[in-house]
């Protein structure tokens, strides 16, 4: 699919655009891969790795830069978007800037996309879309929005947009499982709330699906993997068994539990052995044979919740993951 073709990818220096390229490397041939992301010491560092793949480029740019787009997305395939200022607390104290990123941004990409005429665009999304309780899922939702939509906006231009919405990538920087093996040896650890849920997907998963809604897309298709949950409570429990826990509440903005699809996307949502599919609801894209293609339509009462979730990971698949991934936790 990616073979001599080539691929940009917002936000690359980020957890998830390390391990795209990386794999992708690794799978296909694709004639070159850029990462586009503002932050030039991340890319620095992550030029190290390439530095003996000419197929890697590293291009300075934001994606409220209009014109800096324009000039990166010249003779461009494929676009994977994963910049975003995703950090629940800091979007709820600066929401000005998460909507100039997370909405602007995402219009300015749509646009361009459009006129320099790349072929599919796959948007990360996030659980915290799906009924948005705090500022950054809210920016999602719109984003999500925008880039369905666009599909219809694009005219006759052959350019297609989709989603794929995962929740908590298990090790990456910032998330529960670095946070608490920092703490292995304290004899408290902070737990916001004893019944608090997490959907739990490997970062290698994510870039599948990714891979698959390229594939797969008709366009408008929003792609949710079939995945595992855990209590936060039982993730601190396996890393540090014999700590007394402190409640110490949730943070502003923060769920108790994740939601990725919600009894509102029931109507439109198809199931398959290893994810869901929400259609659009607009333009009857919804009954569209090419976009269902195979699928089996979920009950009218559906939702697909970290706490309701028929499959759980265990505290042993846990521990063997860390172990499996303790080179990388906390740094991808």
């Amino acid at each position: 699919m990616f073979d001599r073709s080539s691929i940009l990818v917002t936000g690359g220096t980020g957890s998830f655009g390390k391990s795209f390229v990386s794999m992708t490397l690794r799978h296909f041939n694709p004639r070159k891969i850029i990462i586009f992301s503002r932050d030039e010491m991340k890319q620095w560092e992550m030029a190290k790795t390439y530095e003996n793949d000419d197929r890697v480029r590293f291009f300075i740019g934001d994606i409220r830069d209009k014109a800096r787009l324009w000039r990166a997305l010249d003779d461009i395939d494929f676009v994977v978007h994963a910049a975003a200022i995703k950090i629940v607390p800091k979007a709820e104290y600066d929401p000005f800037e998460c909507i100039r990123t997370n909405v602007d941004g995402a219009m300015n990409l749509i646009d361009i996309c459009i006129d320099r005429g790349v072929k599919r665009i796959v948007a990360l999304s996030t659980d915290k879309a799906c009924s948005p309780s705090n500022l950054y899922g809210a920016t999602k939702l719109i984003s999500d929005k925008l880039f369905i939509a666009s599909n219809a906006y694009s005219g006759k231009s052959s350019t297609k947009f989709s989603i794929v919405r995962y929740g908590n990538v298990m090790g990456s920087r910032g998330s529960v499982i670095p946070y608490f093996l920092s703490k292995k040896k304290e004899e408290v650890l902070p737990i916001t709330h004893p019944e608090m849920t997490r959907f739990m997907i490997p970062l290698n998963q994510g870039v599948e699906l990714v891979w698959h809604a390229f594939k797969d897309m008709q366009g408008g298709e929003i792609y949710v993997k079939k995945i595992k949950s855990m209590k936060v409570v039982d993730i601190a429990k396996s890393i540090n068994p014999k700590a007394k826990h402190k409640i110490i509440g949730i943070r502003p903005g923060e769920k108790l539990h994740e939601q990725m699809i919600s009894k509102e996307d029931a109507p439109y949502t198809y199931e398959y052995k290893d994810y869901y599919k929400i259609l659009p609801a607009i333009n009857d894209w919804s009954t569209d044979a090419r976009r269902i293609d195979g699928g089996k339509l979920v009950s009218p009462d559906f939702s697909y919740t970290s706490d309701l979730n028929p499959e759980w990971m265990n505290n042993d698949e846990l521990i063997d993951w860390i172990e499996e991934n303790k080179e990388t936790i906390g740094y991808i």
